[in-house]
């Protein structure tokens, strides 16, 4: 039977209807918010692998165009590969829903959620995270949630809680923060150099507006939630426990000490090896390969946890990190720029055992990135990509398309750099930024950022301030804990939470936090927010050390521009029929027999009339220019010019005054005495002065010679 319940959620309907779609799905839930409408469904394998050391968790975002009106460009006119913006936020919904699940919960669970309808000012995405909470809790799959996020603005210093497009335009910081009803779990934020005390303002207030939505949320699973399944545990006996424990403890006690990455990890695998070699040749003869095999995976589970306890007794405890460093203390840092001789800017980014190659490219605005998704931004200007090849780990792996986390971390590097980027009047580029990690070892989407940064200014792009970011960590041990900066790998991966920070010296640009636990506090995240503070200022130091400001000048292998106006209307003439015009003048001033050809000029007109021309030879910039003044220039009447006889006719001549502009003196008009044959007052390529009359029925240009003669001093210059 079909239930629906309404909510008023800040002045806007938020509706959930039950048990008409999807019901064959272990939960389902068709949301509507405004007239955004998703269709989010929960099912669960029935099955585990208890073997598996992951949860097998999938969030899918499916944006269908037709949601916004939109039939699919290119040839194949359905729904592909998901864009940047649905793989964004299917890791916006998995990642506060993620730590919520059992941590021995190993059966497959899969979240969908379908974009049916999108109204822009009511976020889909919200949407989906909220939807994907309600499905879930709703159905038999054992869940920690509720959990919902809002995004949060500011106009003229009022928070919004989920701004319309128009608010998100005039907004000074674009937040969106997830979590349960007691703490916050998930932050993902750009700001416009915004301070740290407004951002944890931001977050409260984003947070206030979650409770509300988790109160909705109980509502609805009081009333048509099931009972939660029944899952099958590995039962691990203390006697093993304390057994494994006897015989690693002290071994991986000192392994964890080690300061260097590679030998900290080689020692480790030696120990977990040896250690499960030892019980494999001790059982193999007496237990089922089945039987073995589990015992193997209790074992190497065992071992996990103990090095994950004495790893927090090291740092909480002792207050010390594994490669002896202090708790605000940042790893060694190196800078250098212009390492690549023909690209337009590349910098050199290393903090301890992290290293970003960061190279910048300018090209023509025509070069930017078309959009086809579902909200209201067709193009963008500025791009940065982050590429994690395996040798940077030291390992083997899969080459092809950027994964999900390429995709995050690319993200997370362009939406702190992008506040800093010129617009594109100051600057008329399309600018790209790839991020190349030659070594990891923790934080290298802020080594991305700092790389990037240093690439722009060596690229002579006149950013508005420096920008550095720096990852912040966070360990526990019951109700003690301690906050890290510059994590570094193994801190990130036996930690609870991750907390990138970047900004410039005035203020925050990006924000992203990510926990395994259930919440953190308002106290954590001030601590870690101002401590992040210090940390950024430390390495805007190192940077502008290295590079105090962006250059004058472009590289001389990256385009120069030139911008000038014409009227409007006057486009169309300079594009010609079909093109023509424009091509003749790319081929004529580049002195190329194509507009595809190496070399060629790059002529970008818009609708406002503006002209941006782009080579690597300004004396071509200079001629394409010439050539389009040419023919936009307008003839006067009543003035005088100087004008080039290139048709002799019986009737009279025609006459060019400049390139696309050529007009008819007639025969009458010649001369002030009567002429009998054009050529007995003028031949072929003759410079004579004429006098604009107009145009005749036929809008062509009509001169006088005649008239001309009579005022010779009102001659106009057309150079």
């Amino acid at each position: 039977m079909k239930k629906v319940f309404e909510f008023d959620f800040r002045g806007r309907p938020l509706i959930v209807e039950h048990g008409e779609v999807a019901k064959q799905a272990h939960g389902a839930v068709l949301v509507r918010y405004g007239d955004t409408v998703i269709l989010s469904t929960a099912v669960v394998a029935p099955h585990a692998n208890l073997l598996s050391d992951f949860f097998p968790l999938m969030v899918l975002y499916q944006e269908k165009l037709y949601s916004v009106g939109k039939i699919p460009g290119g040839f194949i006119k359905r729904e592909g590969r998901p864009t940047e913006n649905a793989t964004l936020a299917a890791r916006m919904i998995d990642r506060p829903m993620r730590p919520l699940f059992p941590e021995d919960f190993r059966n497959e669970v899969q979240v969908v959620n379908t974009v049916l309808s999108v109204d822009q000012d009511n976020s889909p995405e919200m949407t989906a995270m909220f939807a994907s909470s309600l499905a879930t809790s709703i159905s038999k799959i054992p869940f920690g949630g509720p959990i919902a996020g809002v995004k949060v603005g500011r106009v003229n210093g009022e928070w919004i809680i989920n701004p319309t497009a128009e608010e998100t335009e005039l907004s000074d910081i674009d937040l969106t923060v997830a979590g349960t009803k007691d703490a916050i779990n998930m932050v993902e934020a750009g700001a416009k150099q915004v301070s740290e005390s407004d951002m944890l303002e931001a977050l409260q207030f984003g947070h206030q507006a979650i409770q509300e939505l988790v109160a909705f949320q109980e509502t609805v699973i009081a009333e048509v939630g099931v009972e939660k399944m029944e899952y099958p545990h590995l039962e691990i006996d203390e006697a093993l426990r304390e057994k494994i424990g006897g015989k690693v403890r002290d071994s991986l006690d000192k392994a964890l000490r080690i300061p260097e990455k590679k030998e900290k990890y080689q020692a480790i695998d030696d120990l977990k090896e040896s250690l499960l070699e030892e019980y494999r040749t001790s059982y193999e003869n007496d237990l089922k390969p089945e039987e073995l095999e589990e015992l193997l995976t209790k074992v190497s589970l065992v071992f996990q946890q103990i090095e994950y306890d004495i790893f927090r007794k090291i740092v909480v405890k002792e207050h010390t990190r594994a490669d002896g460093r202090g708790m605000e203390e940042i790893r060694p840092i190196s800078t250098a720029i212009d390492l690549l001789p023909r690209t337009h800017g590349s910098a050199l980014f290393t903090r301890g055992e992290t290293q970003s190659l960061s190279i910048t490219t300018l090209g023509a605005l025509g070069e930017h990135q078309i959009l086809d998704g579902l909200s209201l931004e067709a193009e963008k200007r500025f791009m940065l990509h982050y590429n994690f090849p395996s040798f940077s780990v030291g390992e083997t792996g899969r080459y092809g398309a950027p994964g999900r986390r390429e995709i995050g971390h690319g993200a997370l590097g362009e939406r702190a750099l992008a506040q800093v980027i010129p617009s594109e009047e100051e600057f008329p580029y399309t600018i790209r930024v790839v991020s190349e990690i030659l070594e990891s070892n923790g934080s290298s989407s802020q080594a991305s950022i700092c790389a990037g940064c240093m690439s722009l200014m060596a690229a002579g792009v006149p950013i508005k301030a420096p920008v550095a970011g720096i990852a912040m960590g966070l360990i526990t041990d019951g109700e003690d804990y301690t906050i890290l900066t510059d994590i570094q790998g193994m801190e990130d991966h036996l930690g609870d939470m991750d907390f990138k920070v970047a900004g410039t010296k005035d203020g925050i640009t990006a924000l992203q936090m990510d926990i395994k636990i259930k919440g953190i506090t308002q106290e954590i995240l001030e601590k870690a927010l101002y401590q992040a503070k210090r940390a950024r200022m430390e390495i805007l130091e190192k940077i502008t050390a290295q590079i105090p400001e962006p250059r004058k000048e472009v590289s001389q292998y990256a385009p120069k521009t030139e911008v000038f106006y014409i009227k409007p209307e006057k486009i169309k003439d300079v594009i010609g029929k079909g093109g023509e015009m424009i091509t003749k003048i790319i081929c004529e001033a580049s002195g190329v027999n194509a507009v595809t050809e190496v070399g060629a000029v790059k002529v970008d007109l818009e609708d406002d009339g503006r002209v941006i021309i782009y080579h690597y030879d300004k004396n071509i910039i200079d001629t394409t220019k010439k050539m389009i003044l040419d023919v936009v220039r307008e003839v006067e009447v009543g003035h005088i010019y100087s004008a080039k006889v290139v048709k002799i006719e019986d009737f009279g001549c025609f006459v060019q005054l400049w390139p696309g502009c050529e007009g008819l003196v007639h025969i009458s008009e010649l001369d002030q005495k009567r002429v009998n044959k054009t050529e007995d007052v003028v031949k072929l390529g003759d410079e004579i002065l004429v006098k604009a009359l107009g145009t005749d029925k036929k809008g062509r240009l009509n001169f006088s010679r005649k008239q001309a003669l009579s005022s010779p001093m009102e001659k106009e210059e057309n150079e």
